[in-house]
């Protein structure tokens, strides 16, 4: 499926401003992220089917997203020896599905992993919390590599519909160079129509925008 609407010479052309900004005078002490704003159209959240997708990018939008890891005794050693966050089994028995310490602990982490063996103990031990805060944890194999795991989920981005008919999502941050902003924002666009029902038809404007920067209209 074809990215002609949006050339990829003005793609180009608005992440170098934006970075020309992000890195002059406007610095920032943080690194800004850069985010793909969109609106729809010809779409009726109530009636339509509501959509959901994930794609995962070739470069990592978010580097400082936080993975906790839900492990049995040999995910948290592992964990331990990396230097990850990790819950065991007992950690989370002592929350004895309290609501609040469960709304907690899901504001606490970005993400979360779980061992094969904990994924089907989780609803019994947490209840729908992590469901509820749309952080249901991804099932990790023993013979994963969790950093990788953990990257790969930083790398990942999620288009969903709810109510309104504007999404924003996190498609890189102003230290990446100019071809991985590139690379990440064709690739969303095109993975984000190939999910609406009249693909291009849909689609009513496309903005890219730094968290303190303007939006810089691709479409």
């Amino acid at each position: 499926m074809s990215g002609s609407k949006v050339p990829i010479t003005r793609v180009r052309e608005e992440v170098s401003s934006i970075l020309a900004s992000s890195t002059g005078e406007q610095k920032r002490k943080f690194v800004e992220t850069v985010e793909l704003q969109v609106g729809l159209k010809n779409y009726d959240p109530q009636r339509d089917k509501r959509f959901s997708g994930t794609i995962k990018l070739p470069y990592i939008p978010r580097p400082k997203l936080s993975v906790c890891i839900l492990g049995d005794a040999h995910d948290c050693d592992r964990a331990k020896e990396q230097e990850m966050p990790f819950r065991s089994a007992d950690d989370l028995k002592k929350l004895n599905k309290n609501k609040k310490l469960i709304k907690k602990l899901a504001g606490s982490f970005d993400a979360f992993l779980a061992s094969e063996s904990m994924i089907k103990q989780i609803p019994r031990l947490l209840g729908p919390g992590l469901h509820k805060a749309g952080k249901f944890p991804t099932p990790i194999s023993r013979t994963d590599d969790l950093s990788t795991r953990a990257d790969e989920l930083r790398a990942t981005i999620k288009f969903q519909l709810k109510k309104v008919l504007c999404l924003a999502v996190a498609i890189g941050n102003v230290s990446m160079t100019e071809d991985e902003l590139v690379s990440n924002i064709m690739l969303a666009i095109n993975f984000l129509v190939s999910l609406l029902k009249k693909n291009w038809q849909n689609v009513k404007s496309l903005f890219i925008k730094s968290t303190m920067g303007k939006p810089h209209r691709l479409l």
